[in-house]
C-alpha cells in the first residue's frame, strides 16, 4: 500500500493559500454542526518518525474550540495497560457525542512495533488484527467517524529531517532511537506498514496516506478529507447500519418456561455445602493472582431474584484485595454520550484480579429494547457486537461466566410485597420495579431471545433457579468453581 503510492501535486502556493483558508474556516463551521449533531469524531495520526503529525495535529486544532477535542499521545503500553485487553486504553479515549478525539499514534504503532521488533507471530498478529477490524467498524455502526492518516515520507527525507534535527541542542532531543531504527530499517518498516494498512482498509474507517514532504501540504490534504469525511458522516447520521451475521458458536439453550424451579436445598446440607466450596473458591483465589489469570463474572436476572444475595457469598470467598463488584445503573450523561460498551471496558479487571458485574452490557437488549433508550438497529445489531466484545476478553485470557438468576412471576409478587411491608426492606423497592413487573411477559421474550443469542461456547450462559436461594447461591459457588478449576489446570 506504501510502495505503489502516487502522491497528487502539490498544488502552487497561491492556491495551496486559498485552499487552506478555506478548509480552515469549514473546519471551524462544522465543529458546530457536529455539537449540534452529537457525532463523535476520532482522528487517528500515525506515519514515519519525524514525518509530522504532533505539527499537524497542532495546525488542526487551531480550527476547532478547546472545548470541543482532546489530544492524547498514546506511547507503547504500561505494565499496568499490559494487564487488561489489548483495545481497553483505545476504547478508553472515546471521545463523547459531538466531540473530537486525536490521536498521535495508537493501536497501529502498537502492532507494528511488536512486529518489528518483539517479533509478534503470525497467529497473534491476526488475532490482533480481527480485533481492530471489529474495534473500527464497531465504532463506525454506532455513529462514530474514524479517520486514520498515515503520514509518509521518503527515507532520504527522513535521514535528512533526522540529520537537521540531531545538529541543535534545542531539537536533538526530538529524534527518538524508534525514528533513528526506522531510518536504518526503512524497508523492513514499509513492508510492515504497509501490510498492516492493506489489512485494515475498511470502507467504513480507510486509510487515507499523506505526503508529508511538505508541512503546509500535509495540513491541507489532512484539513480537506477530514471535513470531507464530517461532511459524509453528517449527511449518513440516519442510516441503519446492516446487521451481520453471527458467526460465533453458540450452545443451545432451554427457554427460561422450560426451567424446572422446584430445585431446593435443606439447611444443614445448604450451611455446609456453603462452607466447603467457599474455602475451596479461596484457595482458587491465590492461584488466579499467581497465575495472572482474569475473571468476568455476569449477574443478570429478574428483579428480586437474589442477585445481592447470591454475590455476597461469592465475594465472601474472595481476598477483598482481588475483585471489585460493579453495579451497574442507567449510564450517567457522559457514559450515555460515548459507544454503550465504554463503561464496561473501563471497568474490566487486571490480570488475576475478578471483576462481578451486578447487571451488565446485557441492558442494551432488555430494558434499552423494550424502553425505548435506543432504536431497533441498536439492540438487533448488539448481540453480535456483545458476542465480539466477549471474545476479545475470551482471547485476552480471562474467564467469563454469565447468570440469568431465575424465579416465577408469583415468587417475584412474594417477594415485592415482603419488601414493601417490611421497614428495613423498603429501600429495595421502587415504583420502577413496580412498573417492570406489568411487562414481564415482554422481558420474557427479550431474555429468551438474550439468552439464546449471546450463549457461545466460550462465554455461555447459566441459569441459576431462585426460588430457593440457598440452592442459587450453591450452585452458583459449583459453577464458579468448575469453570476456574478447568484454566488452572
Amino acid at each position: 500500500m506504501l510502495k505503489n503510492i502516487v502522491f497528487t501535486e502539490k498544488p502552487e502556493e497561491e492556491e495551496l493559500k486559498e485552499r487552506l483558508k478555506n478548509a480552515r474556516e469549514k473546519l471551524m463551521d462544522q465543529q458546530m454542526q457536529i455539537k449540534e449533531h452529537k457525532i463523535p469524531v476520532l482522528v487517528l495520526v500515525e506515519g514515519w518518525g519525524t514525518a509530522g503529525k504532533g505539527s499537524a495535529i497542532g495546525q488542526v486544532i487551531q480550527n476547532i474550540d478547546p472545548r470541543f477535542f482532546k489530544v492524547a499521545t498514546m506511547d507503547q503500553p504500561t505494565e499496568e495497560e499490559s494487564r487488561k485487553p489489548f483495545l481497553c486504553r483505545y476504547f478508553s479515549k472515546l471521545p463523547e457525542a459531538g466531540k473530537f478525539m486525536l490521536l498521535d499514534s495508537g493501536w497501529m504503532d502498537e502492532i507494528t512495533r511488536k512486529r518489528l521488533h518483539d517479533g509478534m507471530d503470525k497467529k497473534t498478529y491476526e488475532q490482533r488484527i480481527d480485533s481492530i477490524r471489529r474495534f473500527e467498524r464497531q465504532l463506525t455502526d454506532n455513529g462514530y467517524l474514524v479517520m486514520k492518516f498515515f503520514f509518509h515520507i521518503s527515507e532520504k527525507e527522513q535521514k535528512k529531517r533526522i540529520d537537521e534535527l540531531k545538529k541543535d541542542i534545542d531539537t536533538s532531543w526530538r529524534v527518538s532511537e524508534n525514528d533513528k531504527w526506522q531510518n536504518k530499517h526503512y524497508k523492513k518498516c514499509e513492508e510492515v506498514f504497509g501490510q498492516y494498512m492493506e489489512d485494515t482498509n475498511t470502507p467504513s474507517a480507510p486509510w487515507y496516506i499523506i505526503d508529508s514532504k511538505s508541512k503546509r501540504w500535509a495540513e491541507l490534504q489532512v484539513l480537506e478529507t477530514l471535513t470531507q469525511g464530517i461532511e459524509i458522516a453528517m449527511q449518513n447520521r440516519s442510516l441503519a447500519v446492516p446487521l451481520l451475521q453471527n458467526v460465533f458458536p453458540l450452545v443451545k439453550m432451554p427457554k427460561l418456561s422450560e426451567v424446572d424451579l422446584d430445585k431446593c436445598i435443606e439447611e444443614d446440607e445448604y450451611k455446609e455445602e456453603l462452607e466447603k466450596l467457599q474455602k475451596h473458591l479461596g484457595e482458587l483465589h491465590n492461584r488466579l493472582y499467581r497465575k495472572r489469570v482474569p475473571v468476568v463474572i455476569v449477574y443478570e436476572g429478574w428483579d428480586a431474584a437474589g442477585k445481592g444475595g447470591n454475590i455476597k457469598r461469592i465475594t465472601g470467598a474472595l481476598d477483598p484485595r482481588g475483585y471489585e463488584v460493579q453495579p451497574i445503573a442507567s449510564p450517567e450523561p457522559h457514559e450515555k454520550a460515548r459507544h454503550y460498551l465504554w463503561r464496561f471496558w473501563t471497568r474490566l479487571p487486571k490480570t488475576g484480579h475478578v471483576t462481578i458485574f451486578d447487571r451488565s452490557w446485557y441492558g442494551r437488549v432488555m430494558v434499552e429494547r423494550l424502553e425505548g433508550f435506543c432504536s431497533e438497529n441498536d439492540w438487533k445489531r448488539a448481540y453480535n457486537e456483545i458476542n465480539e466484545f466477549e471474545k476479545e476478553l475470551h482471547d485476552w485470557g480471562a474467564v467469563i461466566i454469565k447468570f440469568w438468576v431465575h424465579i416465577d412471576k408469583d415468587t417475584q409478587l412474594a417477594r415485592f410485597t415482603d419488601r414493601q411491608n417490611t421497614p428495613g426492606k423498603q429501600w429495595k423497592i421502587t415504583d420502577e420495579d413496580w412498573r417492570n413487573r406489568e411487562k414481564w411477559d415482554d422481558y420474557e421474550g427479550a431474555v429468551n431471545e438474550m439468552i439464546q443469542k449471546t450463549s457461545t461456547t466460550y462465554a455461555p450462559w447459566h441459569i441459576l433457579e431462585s426460588v430457593d436461594k440457598k440452592y442459587a447461591r450453591i450452585k452458583a459457588l459449583k459453577i464458579v468453581i468448575e469453570e476456574l478449576e478447568k484454566v488452572l489446570k
